[in-house]
């Protein structure tokens, strides 16, 4: 059990059969009545934000996780195979699982796979990764860093706006929690 109190962004929460990540947290004290916490939880399962309150020093059950290492090794139809770096054991997710994150799994990719009572419920991606352009339009003479943008495929099958100097066979550098280019690396 953990107290309202200790309410921390990033500490994970079970409430009502669900696991919920704190996003944030409040604590009011009013002038008349007791105190209480306003937390902005996000809901593991499904991904929504919601904002509840609990009284202060009000205990709710802490949820234990268990982060892996793990590498990405293929996917066939909707399932993606993952090996544990410890064990060599491997672990099929589904898509729906993934979410966004099939965007930016490139083979031998290491990402961390999250586990609550010995079952995956997310994957937390590494905060950039490279990724080689696969299609782009052709660069014009005379573009210059400050200029424009335009869209590029990368080898994932993930649409990203890239700088106008950027070319087929460029490797860039993207951020995987917000989708933007961050750098052309090679």
């Amino acid at each position: 059990m953990i107290s309202t109190n200790d309410f921390r962004p990033g500490v994970v929460v079970t409430l009502d059969g669900d696991l919920y990540a704190v996003v944030s947290s409040q604590h009011v004290k009013r002038g008349r009545g007791s105190a209480y916490v306003r937390a902005k939880v996000r809901n593991l399962k499904t991904g929504a934000i919601t904002e509840r309150t609990f009284n202060a020093g009000e205990r709710v059950p802490h949820a234990f996780l268990e982060r892996r290492e793990m590498q990405y090794l293929y996917h066939q139809d909707t399932e993606y195979v993952f090996m544990d770096q410890q064990t060599y054991e491997q672990a099929s997710l589904s898509a729906d699982l993934l979410g966004d994150a099939t965007r930016y799994l490139r083979d031998n990719t290491v990402v961390t796979v999250v586990y609550f009572e010995s079952r995956p419920i997310a994957v937390e991606l590494p905060n950039a990764v490279d990724l080689a352009v696969t299609d782009t339009s052709p660069g014009i003479r005379g573009d210059t860093a400050s200029g424009g943008s335009k869209p590029a495929t990368l080898e994932t099958g993930a649409v990203v706006s890239v700088p106008l100097f950027v070319e087929v066979g460029d490797v860039v550098r993207v951020d995987t929690r917000t989708g933007e280019y961050l750098e052309r690396v090679g």
